[in-house]
């Protein structure tokens, strides 16, 4: 039997029989290969370097310097400790004139750091902390300050010699995320810099190591006697997040590359039910030979499992070589060297188109098994017996799990089913409208090559919706990805005036701030915001704890410090939703919160808040809650006390303004005579920002192309399967009198109708998600987008061309005479 099914798996191959079944299953497997050899590999590599993502064993954080008690007990219990401190700076390279100033992202290390890893500089060597006086930098800042090695660079108060480049930085997040290069010095040299004044917003680190034994009696000691706002890493706690946003992202790909595999599985029941009826002769022969049914349909089967290994290996092939460019586009964002390429993904791939084509080639085979010998000789089908039925419920039931399955959680499978089940009825019940429309068509277009070019459509408008469909989905995915995209980020750029603030200076010192605010009036004359950190203490009298806390935004405010202005005048891009404005003059304390911060720690009108400012403790009755304007690029606060409750405070000061690109040499010289401000270039975030988007778009819109190329199969084959019904009916409307060029153009017609249709449901659906996502997401003024539905238009009347064409190009090309001996 095996060497039988060889026989005509080989003699099917050479016909061509079996090309539609392996595509459509090499696209399914791929889909879900590359996204499952991505996951893999990064996967593999977080794991393995797991010890180095904290460049420690333990990490305690803080943003306030670490009590020496911590790192005495950790002393005590035997661990060995480092400390780091990270805030952002300015770099200044050159002097008067023709300095040049960069935003950097500056860290500095005692002795001992790393306690875990290698940090690599660029020359191979694996080095420890800077000499004082030397400062370690990123590649990218030599470019951009044109810098060389041994040159020197300006930080704060110290002037430091660039002696290394770094190579690798074990526990430094990934470069592609990072808003500025980096630059290391020693801890020694951090307070001398002079860059650690009050209110300058730092991130303290204290790294330890130690056997597993000092490290669980520290994690207990710490649980119970660590003061509030400092938290501890762990390697299982770190890896854990960094393995779930990394699950994240597998999940969201996985359901992507489903959905090629939905529309493909459509194509393989297709395909199978197709080569099953072109081989209805060879099944009545064998069963007229006095082959039993069993043996039957084991032969088609075993045929049809060399079949799905063929298919399946070819998609797993192409999925490996798909997953070069995810690793390309999203490796940067993960982090980490790969790791080495592990099987499984390709015995999964496997697996899983033998799965799909049991599930959806079975059923045909199972149909033409319970066929009399007569019937098949004549063609005739039978109606599904249950044994039939069972088999299609099998296929829906194995698909079902594969979602599952793919998902990683039942509830989100679930949910993407019905997702996928409310958008193939409500693209299908559009489609049927559509098609059912044709019939009120005017009287002009039933004639000629109109009435032949719809015939078709209205015979089956089974077949008719499922192309539609199949051609839609992908489509929509795709218009979704770029044309709706380009329009939210449109909208959301426009939000801003062109005058809207670029840069924002951070830790102005009080005795500053005079001089300050007169440099910054060329520039729009910009507020300068009164800013202290603070810690939420209590409610109404009743100690603020995170414990047992579920928001993951009222733990962080909970337990880190909480930026708290001062003003007697409502910002212009706020809104009161609740309450009053300070009182003019008023000698109480009063509190405004914002909206999203009330929401989160269920504070209400009339609720005291205590915060405590450096042991300067404030107590004040919430009078107001604002709605903020995140968008307006101007400094907010989630809480504003008005001056009578602010005054005494420690604060330093910030501000935001606009400095055109042609004066650039502003920010240079006020870097140059304040080394110790901190100037964030909001452009230069906006457009890291936009850098990263197109690089996961850029993956999602690749992994979007295989549905729209199983959308185009399914056409294909649909087409493909009425190619014999279509050459005998040419063949009569030639003998007819009908001209090969009519015939012609009517496919044409019927094919750009199809695709039309495909392309106005695809700009309607990206239309409702765009809208959906402009109302509800981004909170945006939603347009119409003509431009969307031309594209859509232009875009399914092409791939349909494209498809009809492939699919039904033999058919003009039979002999009317011949085709009509044969049929």
């Amino acid at each position: 039997m095996l060497k039988l099914s060889w026989t005509m798996t080989l003699r099917d191959w050479r016909a061509g029989e079996l090309r539609f079944l392996i595509v459509a299953l090499a696209l399914a497997v791929a889909s879900l290969s590359a996204v499952q050899f991505f996951s893999a590999r990064m996967g593999a590599a977080l794991e393995r370097d797991a010890h180095q993502l904290l460049g420690a064993d333990l990490r305690v954080n803080a943003e306030a310097p670490i009590d020496a008690a911590l790192r005495e007990r950790a002393l005590h219990f035997g661990l060995r400790a480092a400390d780091t401190i990270e805030l952002q700076s300015m770099a200044i390279a050159g002097e008067g004139a023709a300095a040049h100033t960069r935003m950097v992202a500056l860290k500095a290390v005692s002795p001992g750091y790393p306690l875990r890893g290698k940090l690599l500089l660029r020359d191979g060597r694996a080095a420890s902390a800077p000499a004082p006086g030397t400062a370690w930098v990123d590649a990218s800042l030599l470019a951009q300050l044109q810098l060389h090695m041994g040159a020197q660079i300006r930080l704060g108060e110290r002037r430091f010699t660039i002696a290394a480049v770094i190579a690798r930085e074990p526990d430094r997040g990934p470069a592609a995320l990072a808003i500025a290069p980096r630059v290391m010095i020693a801890m020694a040299d951090l307070e001398p810099s002079g860059l650690l004044q009050p209110g300058a917003i730092a991130g303290y680190s204290l790294l330890l190591s130690g056997d597993a034994d000092q490290q669980a009696r520290y994690t207990a000691w710490f649980k119970t006697a660590a003061p509030k706002g400092m938290d501890l890493d762990t390697l299982a706690s770190s890896n854990a997040a960094t393995s779930e946003a990394l699950g994240r992202a597998q999940q969201f790909l996985s359901l992507i590359g489903l959905l090629s595999a939905m529309l493909a599985s459509v194509a393989v029941a297709m395909a199978a039910r197709r080569f099953m009826l072109r081989h209805l002769d060879a099944c009545a022969m064998l069963r007229c030979l006095g082959m039993p049914h069993a043996r039957v349909t084991t032969l088609f089967a075993l045929e049809l499992l060399l079949v799905g290994l063929a298919g399946s290996a070819l998609g797993v092939a192409l999925g490996y070589g798909a997953h070069f460019l995810l690793l390309d586009w999203l490796g940067t964002l993960v982090g980490g060297e790969l790791a080495p390429l592990s099987w499984l993904p390709a015995v999964r791939g496997i697996a899983v188109g033998v799965l799909l084509l049991a599930g959806f080639g079975l059923p045909p085979l199972l149909q033409m098994r319970a066929i009399p010998h007569n019937r098949l000789l004549r063609r005739e089908a039978a109606a599904p017996r249950a044994l039939t039925l069972a088999g299609a419920g099998i296929g829906v039931t194995a698909f079902g799990a594969l979602l599952v399955w793919q998902a990683g959680d039942p509830l989100v499978g679930a949910l993407a089913a019905a997702a996928f089940g409310i958008g193939l009825a409500g693209f299908s019940g559009v489609a049927w409208a559509a098609l059912r429309c044709l019939r009120w068509l005017p009287a002009a277009l039933e004639r000629g090559v109109w009435r032949l070019a719809l015939a078709d459509m209205r015979r089956n408008p089974g077949a008719a919706i499922v192309r539609v469909v199949a051609l839609a989905l992908g489509l929509m995915a795709l218009l979704l990805l770029t044309v709706v995209r380009g329009d939210l980020l449109t909208a959301w750029n426009n939000t801003a005036p062109s005058d809207a603030p670029n840069h924002a200076i951070f830790n102005i010192q009080p005795e500053q701030r005079v001089a300050i605010a007169a440099r910054l009036q060329a520039h729009g004359q910009p507020q300068l915001y009164p800013s202290s950190n603070g810690r939420l203490l209590a409610l109404n009298g009743k100690p603020l704890s995170a414990a047992g806390v579920a928001d993951e935004r009222a733990k962080r405010l909970i337990e880190r410090y909480v930026d708290v202005s001062s003003t007697g005048q409502l910002a212009v891009t706020d809104t009161l939703v609740q309450g009053r404005w300070f009182a003019p003059g008023g000698g109480a304390p009063e509190l405004s919160v914002s909206e999203g911060t009330a929401k989160a720690l269920a504070i209400k009108l009339g609720d005291v808040v205590t915060i405590d400012f450096a042991g300067q403790t404030v107590s004040a009755p919430v009078t107001s809650v604002r709605k903020i304007d995140w968008r307006s690029r101007r400094p907010v606060f989630s809480f504003i006390l008005n001056p009578v409750a602010a005054r005494g405070l420690p604060a330093s000061y910030l501000a935001a303004l606009h400095v055109p690109a042609q004066d650039g040499a502003f920010i240079d010289s006020l870097t140059q005579d304040y080394p110790n401000l901190t100037i964030i270039d909001i452009g230069a975030v906006l457009a890291q920002f936009q850098r990263v988007l197109d690089q996961v778009s850029a993956a999602v819109q690749f992994l979007f192309l295989f549905t729209l190329a199983s959308g185009l199969l399914v056409l294909y084959i649909t087409l493909a399967s009425s190619q014999d019904e279509r050459t005998r009916q040419a063949a009569v409307l030639r003998a007819l009198g009908a001209s090969r060029a009519q015939l012609a153009r009517a496919q044409w017609l019927e094919f750009a109708v199809t695709g039309a249709l495909a392309g106005l449901l695809a700009a309607g659906g990206a239309t409702a998600a765009g809208w959906a996502l402009a109302r509800f997401a981004f909170k945006l003024e939603w347009h119409f987008s003509p431009v969307l539905w031309l594209a859509g238009l232009l875009a399914g009347a092409l791939c349909a061309l494209a498809g009809g064409w492939a699919g039904l190009r033999a058919v003009l090309n039979h002999a009317p005479l011949q085709s009509l001996r044969t049929h």
